[in-house]
């Protein structure tokens, strides 16, 4: 993030593709992608999650879209939220940049399953075990059938999402918010 202040608007751009060509790449490959969450998903973490055909979360893991304290939006990772929890309830969370626990993320569709900590390793395994008797060519042509079904993402939504956040980065907002996370002090907006 220290480096994404100094830079100008192309060297930002160039960082956000990244990510969001990431982001797509994990969302598009062939073979089912089961996330295991423990600990903190915060906006990255929960892109992460969105493209995950299942994400298990341990029952203390807390989550949290908190880019718009820092006077950022969750632009790269937008497309993915969207697709995963729907626009009704990505909006209960996209704009607060509030934490909310397991219990929550299910709810919003983010997080299939919970468990303990202590059981998070055997209950990802057990959503693996039954794709080993799938054959690989159906489970990848019915990820790709779902997929092309689903909300669009593609290059225009991609290169949509990396401008929105291009933008933010040149507001006085960002400037603020990012200078005050670490300075350890609250925005000048926060009373």
């Amino acid at each position: 993030m220290k480096q994404q202040i100094a830079a100008d608007r192309a060297g930002r751009m160039r960082e956000a593709r990244k990510l969001a060509e990431m982001l797509n790449a994990l969302n598009e490959m062939p073979t089912p992608l089961i996330a295991r969450v423990h600990g903190g998903a915060f906006g990255g973490g929960v892109g992460m999650a969105c493209v995950a055909d299942v994400a298990v979360a341990a029952d203390t893991a807390k989550f949290g879209l908190t880019e718009t304290r820092l006077g950022l939006i969750p632009a790269t990772i937008s497309p993915y939220v969207l697709a995963r929890m729907g626009e009704d309830k990505a909006r209960r969370v996209f704009m607060s940049a509030r934490l909310f626990d397991t219990k929550e993320a299910m709810a919003l569709n983010l997080v299939a399953k919970s468990c303990s900590a202590d059981e998070l390793d055997a209950v990802v395994e057990t959503e693996v075990l039954p794709y080993l008797q799938t054959a690989p060519g159906a489970v990848a042509r019915a990820k790709q059938l779902a997929r092309a079904l689903g909300p669009r993402i593609d290059e225009e939504v991609i290169d949509f999402t990396v401008n929105q956040l291009a933008d933010c980065w040149e507001d006085p907002e960002a400037h603020e918010g990012i200078s005050a996370f670490f300075d350890k002090r609250k925005a000048n907006w926060v009373e």
